[in-house]
């Protein structure tokens, strides 16, 4: 790792924008960050009463300026942990409003989902399984999202809590049964949708005894973040799953 003037220390440091009440994000990103790169957080505004739609919407549009919270401090890279609001503004609004901070700020920035996208074209992937805890409505955006990215969206397991849909509330235990009953290929490529569905416990035990190759939200934001921190395509060793992600090839870890 490069160390640049002014960093007290040679690690990296990412930048990342979450929604309020994201349970997941940040502990998953901190075990696939480890010790290559420091994380500094900003929350989006908590907005009351707002229907989810709206509050959603509200994320896009506060996110320039959320940016901004970090005011001087020296960033490697920025990521916007959050992928449902991406899905109202499609794959080529997404990608807009990220190139246009990047330019703003001079710090490469991402969305969960454009990292996404980049992460499944590293690993050379085309056809996924889409794995959701969101609401249906949702679904259904994330779906003709990725399908307008160009991936070929072969099967939708749609997974819940058990008080109702919430990428919050549902347990591994939950995840792991739903995604079973579901039976997808034991070759397929499975993408988790939602930073603040936590997966890193359920990784191992979905890949045991087959050859599937597993991505999430967070994983992918990781490893988006990494490779601009250090200036070069990482591995995500820290994962718990038995397959590291290789900086070239089609699995990820």
């Amino acid at each position: 790792m490069r160390t640049r003037p002014g960093h007290p220390v040679s690690r990296g440091r990412v930048g990342v924008v979450v929604a309020p009440a994201n349970p997941s994000a940040e502990p998953e990103l901190t075990r696939l960050l480890g010790s290559r790169a420091d994380m500094h957080v900003a929350r989006f505004p908590v907005r009351p009463g707002l229907p989810m739609a709206d509050r959603l919407e509200s994320y896009n549009a506060d996110l320039p300026s959320m940016v901004n919270a970090f005011d001087g401090l020296r960033l490697d890279a920025m990521v916007m942990a959050c992928s449902e609001p991406r899905y109202l503004l499609g794959p080529d609004g997404d990608k807009e409003q990220c190139d246009r901070l990047t330019a703003a700020t001079g710090v490469p920035f991402a969305s969960a989902t454009l990292a996404t996208r980049e992460a499944m074209d590293h690993v050379m992937v085309h056809d996924i399984v889409l794995i959701s805890p969101h609401e249906p409505w949702v679904t259904e955006l994330a779906e003709r999202f990725w399908k307008t990215a160009g991936m070929n969206v072969t099967q939708i397991i749609q997974v819940r809590a058990r008080e109702g849909y919430s990428s919050y509330a549902v347990t591994p235990d939950e995840l792991i049964t739903q995604v079973e009953l579901a039976e997808p290929p034991p070759d397929a490529a499975l993408l988790f949708t939602g930073t603040g569905l936590g997966t890193l416990s359920v990784l191992g035990p979905l890949a045991d005894g087959n050859d599937r190759t597993l991505l999430t939200s967070n994983l992918c934001t990781a490893w988006w973040a990494l490779s601009h921190a250090v200036g070069r395509h990482v591995k995500l060793s820290r994962v718990p799953y038995r397959r590291p992600m290789a900086s070239q090839g089609r699995r990820t870890a």
